[in-house]
C-alpha cells in the first residue's frame, strides 16, 4: 500500500483494514470537515462548562479516587498535563510501531465523534504523529485495558518521551523540533481523554484480525496439502455431508479444500486405502470452520468497538443545550472477550496442524520416508521441527487462557471490575506469531512430502502452493540449517499478496 493512500474518518464506520492500511502499510489518516466540526462541538461544551463552573467528572474534578475534588483556573491544564505525567508508567518491552500506530488511529477515531471534548489542536498533533512517522515508543505492560499504553503516546505531544522516527529512537523533544512541530499546550479535559477509552485494545486487536483471517486462508490451503501428501480420503469433504452441519464457516473450508484438491492424481490413486483418516486429517472442515466462525463473531465486537465512543464522561447535545454523562463505557468487556476467544481458536489452528505434521515425518503412519529426508539415519531430517511445533502449541494452550476473568481492583475501589482488554490483545498477537510459525512449519513439510509423490499431479491449489514455496526454499536432500526455511515460509505466510496472487482458489 502507498504512502499517499489515504483513509478519511468521517460519517461511515472504519473496519479493520482501514485501521491496518494506517498502522501497518503507512496510509495517511484524515478527518473530514464534519469529523472537525463533531471536536469542536464537544470542545465548545466543555468551555462552556468550565465558565459555568458545574462539576463535571474529569472536566473539573480530579480523577478516579479523586472525582469529588474540585479544580477551576490554570488548575485544568496542569491536570491534563499532570494526568499523562502520571500515567506514563509502563514497563517492558516497548510495542511495535505498526501496534502503536494502531492504537493511535483508533484513538483519534473515538475523538471524530464528538463526544470527548478534545481540543482540535491535540487531536490535529495526534494526526502529525501518524502522517510524519514519529511513533512513540510506548511499554507494552501495564495496562488494565486502558491508561499507560495512550499516556506513554501522549506524553510524547508535550515533548516529553522517546520516539521512533527515521529508523532510529530519538526523544520526542528532537523529533517534533526536526518535523517544525511545536509541544502541545492542553486544556481542560484533554488529559483525560487522552488515556481514556478502550483504543489500545482495540486499534491491537484490528492488527489481529488482519492476522487471524490471513491465517486462517492459510490454514486451508496447508491443511489440504497435508490431507493430499497422506493421501486422504476425499469423501470426508463431501459437499452433501458438509452441507447437514451448516455451520458457515464449515460451508466455506469444505468448498476450500475441495477446490484446493481438484484434479488431483494423488487423491484420486488413493480412494479406499483406509476405511477413515485420523480426525486431524479429515476434521479439516470442522475444526479450520469453527475457528472461522470465531473471527467473524470478533471481526463484529471488534469492530462495534472501533467506531463507538468511549470516552467517560461523554458530551451530548449543544453548548446551549448538552448534557455530561459519566458511565462506563471505557470499559472493554466486549473487546477483551472477542480477543480471548479468538485466541482460543488459533491456539486449536496451530494444535490441529501439528498434529497433521507430526503424522507427515512419522513413518508408522505417514507412507513415506521417515523425518522426510531421502537418507534416513545419517540425516535426522524433519525430526526436530516438530519439537519446535509442539513447543509453541504448548505456549498457545498459556496463552489461550482467558485475560478478562483476571479482574482487579483499582483506584481506590473506584475501579473495582476491569476488562484486561489490552492484555487479551497482546497475548492473541503472540499467540497468532506463534500460530504462523507452526502453520510455516507445516507448510515446510508437506511440501516435502511432495518431493515423494511428484510422479502424479496434484490439485489445483495445492500444486500452485507447492512450487510458491519452493520459490523460495529447495527440496530438502540432504541436513542442512533448518531456520532459515522457517523464516522463509513464514514470510510467505504474512505476505498479503502471496495469498491473492497465488491461491485464487481460497476464500
Amino acid at each position: 500500500m502507498s504512502q499517499a493512500e489515504k483513509i478519511v474518518i468521517a460519517d461511515a464506520p472504519l473496519g479493520w483494514q482501514e485501521v491496518v492500511a494506517v498502522a501497518r502499510h503507512g496510509a495517511q489518516l484524515e478527518l473530514s470537515a464534519a469529523a472537525w466540526a463533531r471536536i469542536d462541538n464537544a470542545q465548545a461544551i466543555v468551555q462552556r462548562i468550565v465558565a459555568s463552573g458545574e462539576r463535571a467528572y474529569g472536566v473539573n474534578t480530579g480523577l478516579g479516587a479523586l472525582c469529588n475534588v474540585s479544580l477551576q483556573g490554570e488548575q485544568l491544564s496542569q491536570l491534563s498535563r499532570n494526568t499523562l505525567l502520571s500515567h506514563a508508567c509502563g514497563v517492558g518491552a516497548p510495542l511495535a510501531d505498526e501496534q502503536t500506530r494502531a492504537i493511535l488511529c483508533a484513538a483519534i477515531l473515538n475523538y471524530s465523534h464528538g463526544k470527548s471534548g478534545i481540543h482540535r489542536q491535540v487531536v490535529a498533533a495526534l494526526l502529525a504523529l501518524l502522517n510524519r512517522g514519529i511513533t512513540p515508543q510506548v511499554p507494552s505492560q501495564g495496562s488494565v485495558g486502558y491508561l499507560t499504553h495512550m499516556a506513554h503516546i501522549s506524553i510524547c505531544l508535550l515533548g516529553v518521551g522517546q520516539v521512533s522516527y527515521r529508523g532510529q529512537v530519538v526523544s520526542a523533544a528532537q523529533a517534533l523540533a526536526e518535523e517544525g512541530l511545536e509541544p502541545v499546550q492542553l486544556g481542560a479535559k484533554d488529559g483525560l481523554c487522552l488515556v481514556n477509552g478502550t483504543p489500545c485494545m482495540t486499534g491491537l486487536s484490528c492488527l489481529a484480525l488482519a492476522d487471524a483471517h490471513r491465517l486462517l486462508q492459510w490454514a486451508d490451503v496447508i491443511g489440504a496439502m497435508s490431507f493430499e501428501a497422506q493421501r486422504g480420503q476425499i469423501a470426508a469433504f463431501d459437499a452433501e455431508i458438509i452441507a447437514l452441519k451448516p455451520h458457515p464457516g464449515m460451508q466455506r473450508v469444505g468448498d476450500n479444500v475441495r477446490a484446493l484438491l481438484a484434479g488431483s492424481e494423488v487423491i484420486a490413486a488413493s480412494l479406499g486405502i483406509r476405511t477413515q483418516d485420523a480426525l486431524s486429517i479429515r476434521s479439516i472442515p470442522q475444526v479450520h470452520g469453527a475457528a472461522r466462525d470465531q473471527l467473524a463473531h470478533a471481526t463484529a465486537q471488534i469492530e462495534t468497538e472501533l467506531n463507538a465512543a468511549t470516552d467517560n464522561p461523554l458530551l451530548l447535545g449543544t453548548p446551549e443545550h448538552y448534557r455530561v454523562m459519566s458511565q462506563a463505557n471505557p470499559h472493554g468487556q466486549s473487546v477483551a472477550l472477542a480477543a480471548d476467544l479468538l485466541a482460543i481458536a488459533m491456539a486449536e489452528i496451530g494444535s490441529i496442524a501439528e498434529r497433521r505434521l507430526d503424522r507427515l515425518i512419522n513413518p508408522h503412519v505417514s507412507g513415506l520416508p521417515a523425518f522426510l529426508v531421502s537418507n534416513p539415519g545419517v540425516n535426522s531430517g524433519m525430526m526436530i521441527v516438530q519439537y519446535v511445533a509442539a513447543s509453541l502449541c504448548a505456549e498457545n494452550r498459556q496463552l489461550a487462557q482467558p485475560a478478562v476473568l483476571d479482574n482487579y481492583v483499582t483506584s481506590g475501589l473506584q475501579e473495582d471490575h476491569l476488562s484486561l482488554g489490552t492484555n487479551a490483545a497482546l497475548k492473541l498477537l503472540r499467540a497468532l506469531e506463534n500460530c504462523t510459525q507452526i502453520l510455516a512449519i507445516e507448510y515446510l513439510l508437506a511440501a516435502q512430502a511432495f518431493e515423494f509423490l511428484k510422479t502424479q499431479r496434484f490439485g489445483a491449489g495445492t500444486d500452485i502452493a507447492w512450487r510458491l514455496l519452493r520459490e523460495q526454499v529447495p527440496p530438502y536432500d540432504q541436513d542442512r540449517w533448518l531456520a532459515p526455511d522457517i523464516a522463509c515460509a513464514a514470510a510467505l505466510l504474512k505476505d498479503p499478496a502471496a495469498l491473492q496472487r497465488a491461491l485464487p482458489h481460497v476464500h
